[in-house]
């Protein structure tokens, strides 16, 4: 027998009486994946104190700033699979105070192993952390209006280039390069202790956490939970393309991360000081579009039945315009065009990352949100391995910076647009949302049990 669908716009009464509590939740969120780039961005700030005092070569840290990501997809692809099992709110809590822990070892010891070693930890970590937060602020909104948030999550990234790098700069100049990590490390606690009485699962979780003393008390046997093989889900068009799109966007991210200081000074000409404070511009404009664009889209996306291809069709043309503007970079000599240019093309591609986020969420079972998210972002994070190291060996063997720099990001201009077409074309979360969810109702009716579930329903848009 099957179980009559809910329409999905109508809410759960949960959902609708904790609009504060899901913002609440939400702001909680976001610092903690502006904490979570803030401890990527800190090895750039510190680099220059570490090798003046323990005489560490400009490749050592540059390898060390690779080896964050060594650990980084494995990890986020392992603990995507206990968000399905367990309260993420749990998870996030688990993370942050780990990362307050491994900051200080490199404070007792500055040696190239141990700082190695932590960068290793530290990327570990904090591999699972966007899966998570996303993760944790979908179980608050509704599939069609997570656009929005999910912008709000990725933009932490961006946080933490604007307000965090700055403020940590400030911290090293003054009370040096061991300042920087504590105050890392503290920041993490606070947020641990914040999150304590702020963290809560939301209405669109999972109803899974059953505690033993109710099932007893109940005295029944808890269902069991049928799940769709991974392999149906990771080789739909939707997955595939959404992993097309935001591959070479978060290889720029990476990339900008630790280049872009040296472009503006070795490339451009300009001052140090100018490089520094020029940093931030091109996730300013990736903030803004990403609010704007998502948040748009969630008000077109809740009055129409095709909410993702809209989320398709944008992030698309977000896609085309960022790549062309990136591959275009070398057709310009004047050194303040050529930065408009890129902080136009970074804004652009940058719509990309909440949005393919959102579509994941739409189009696999609630059961099964977590360990999705968390495979999607690890394959995707595997770019973060490749784009700085491309970007050093390009200039270390151009005839100038500028034109090594202006290789790389015309190299990755025309993957940005290859992944902006491969999403107009495979991107389609209400085609492969009908086929899981059948897929889904064929594996329960065999299992013996109905058809779908409230749960069900709610992951995917009807």
């Amino acid at each position: 027998m099957v179980v009559p669908q809910a329409p999905i716009t109508a809410a759960p009464a949960a959902a609708q009486r904790s609009g504060l509590r899901a913002w609440t939740v939400t702001t909680m969120v976001v610092l903690f994946a502006t904490l979570n780039w803030a401890d990527k961005a800190l090895i750039g700030i510190v680099a220059q104190p570490l090798m003046d005092e323990f005489g560490l070569t400009p490749s050592q840290i540059g390898f060390a700033g690779s080896a964050f990501f060594f650990l980084f997809s494995v990890s986020g692809a392992m603990v995507g699979f206990l968000g399905d099992r367990f309260q993420v709110r749990w998870i996030l809590f688990t993370l942050a105070a780990l990362w307050g822990v491994v900051q200080f070892p490199v404070l007792i010891s500055g040696t190239f192993a141990v700082l190695l070693f932590s960068r290793i930890a530290l990327g570990a970590f904090e591999g699972p952390a966007t899966a998570m937060a996303s993760t944790a602020v979908f179980q608050w909104f509704a599939p069609a209006k997570r656009g929005f948030p999910a912008a709000l999550v990725t933009s932490g990234s961006s946080f933490a280039k604007i307000f965090a790098a700055p403020a940590l700069a400030v911290v090293v100049v003054t009370w040096g390069w061991r300042a920087g990590f504590i105050t890392m490390a503290m920041a993490s606690f606070v947020w641990c202790a914040v999150w304590l009485f702020i963290g809560k699962e939301g209405p669109y979780a999972k109803a899974r956490r059953q505690s033993r003393s109710e099932q007893i008390a109940e005295a029944a046997p808890a269902a069991p939970v049928v799940k769709i093989p991974l392999r149906h889900i990771l080789l739909t068009k939707s997955f595939l393309g959404a992993l097309f799109a935001t591959f070479a966007v978060y290889g720029v991210v990476s990339a900008t991360i630790t280049w872009l200081p040296s472009y503006f000074e070795k490339g451009l000409g300009y001052s140090r000081l100018e490089s520094g404070l020029m940093f931030g511009l091109p996730s300013i404009a990736s903030v803004i579009l990403m609010y704007g664009a998502t948040f748009v889209t969630d008000r077109i996306a809740s009055k129409r039945p095709s909410s993702g291809k809209v989320l398709a069709v944008t992030t698309a043309g977000f896609l085309l315009i960022g790549g062309i503007a990136l591959a275009c970079l070398p057709l310009f000599g004047v050194p303040v065009v050529v930065v408009a240019v890129l902080i136009l093309g970074y804004g652009c591609m940058s719509v990309a990352l909440p949005m393919m986020n959102a579509v994941i969420s739409q189009i696999v079972p609630v059961a099964q949100l977590s360990s999705t998210i968390g495979i999607f972002l690890a394959l995707q994070n595997l770019s973060g391995l490749i784009a700085p190291s491309l970007v050093g060996i390009l200039v270390e063997n151009a005839a100038t910076s500028l034109e090594g720099f202006s290789l790389s990001y015309q190299i990755f201009g025309v993957a940005i647009l290859a992944g902006g077409v491969l999403t107009l074309f495979l991107v389609n979360p209400e085609r492969d949302a009908a086929s899981l969810k059948q897929r889904l109702a064929d594996l329960r009716v065999k299992a013996g049990l109905p058809a779908q579930t409230p749960e069900d329903q709610a992951s995917t848009p009807s």
